[in-house]
């Protein structure tokens, strides 16, 4: 899914999920003399026990830590790196190096559409990965998608979830974010492949790997809009875990 569409998928469900709280929320006829009913989040939220609420979260105590200090380290060391990435680079420039990396995700892409049996989407990001890696010259720009040959972005979180496995217990990752045990494990052998037939491994210079590996985490972090404690809700990291299981159950879906 591309950047656009996971931001709009994204939206889309925070409105969904707002709405369905506040309608929760409602209060009911009493009497003037009545105390108004305890709201807490179990019972405003979790009471009528809606489905995609119910996310297994057995380590939820170390989760909330890592949450906090996620928030306090891209708050105060990531983001700043990347507004002075953004800064210093053009928007042009941006574009063009998100755009090369993605080309370069496009081998992890092929091979979990190809472990998927998804022939067609697999047929279509190899044809992606030549064009753009040609005409588009290493993939800087993406003459692919504008002949109607769209991303077809898959990852082995994704590959497992395809066969059935579950998702897990959900997962607060240092830096990375929300995830779970499937996910988890996705990433792990994501990196693994990555590091054996990806640009690191065709790089014979630490430095230069380094560079790669921080400009592509730099540009990952540049692209995603989310910033710690912007809904100013109390239940924020409520709504993340919910969010989060309700995007990966969609993506694996289609």
């Amino acid at each position: 899914m591309g950047v656009v569409s996971q931001r709009n998928v994204a939206a889309a469900l925070l409105l969904s999920v707002l709405l369905q709280v506040c309608g929760c929320s409602t209060l009911p006829e009493t009497g003037p003399d009545t105390a108004p009913p305890l709201r807490t989040y179990e019972k405003v939220v979790k009471g009528g026990q809606p489905p995609m609420l119910d996310v297994p979260d057995s380590i939820e105590g170390f989760n909330r830590g890592t949450y906090r200090f996620n928030y306090h380290f891209d708050e105060y060391v990531f983001r700043p790196v990347v507004r002075a990435y953004e800064f210093i680079l053009p928007d042009y420039a941006e574009d063009r190096i998100s755009s090369a990396l993605d080309n370069i995700n496009e081998l992890g892409n092929f091979t979990n559409n190809l472990f998927q049996l998804k022939f067609a989407n697999a047929g279509i990001t190899l044809s992606r990965f030549v064009i753009n890696s040609t005409v588009g010259i290493a993939g800087l720009w993406d003459p692919a998608g504008s002949w109607g040959l769209n991303r077809k972005p898959e990852d082995f979180g994704q590959t497992l979830g395809h066969y059935g496995v579950g998702d897990g217990s959900y997962l607060v990752l240092p830096v990375l974010g929300p995830s779970n045990a499937r996910d988890t494990t996705g990433l792990v052998a994501d990196a693994a492949a990555f590091g054996i037939v990806g640009p690191i491994a065709w790089i014979d210079d630490s430095s230069a790997a380094t560079a790669y590996s921080g400009t592509s985490t730099v540009d990952r972090r540049h692209r995603v809009p989310f910033r710690y404690r912007q809904t100013g809700s109390p239940f924020e990291y409520e709504l993340l875990r919910m969010l989060y299981t309700m995007q990966r159950e969609y993506v694996i879906e289609k």
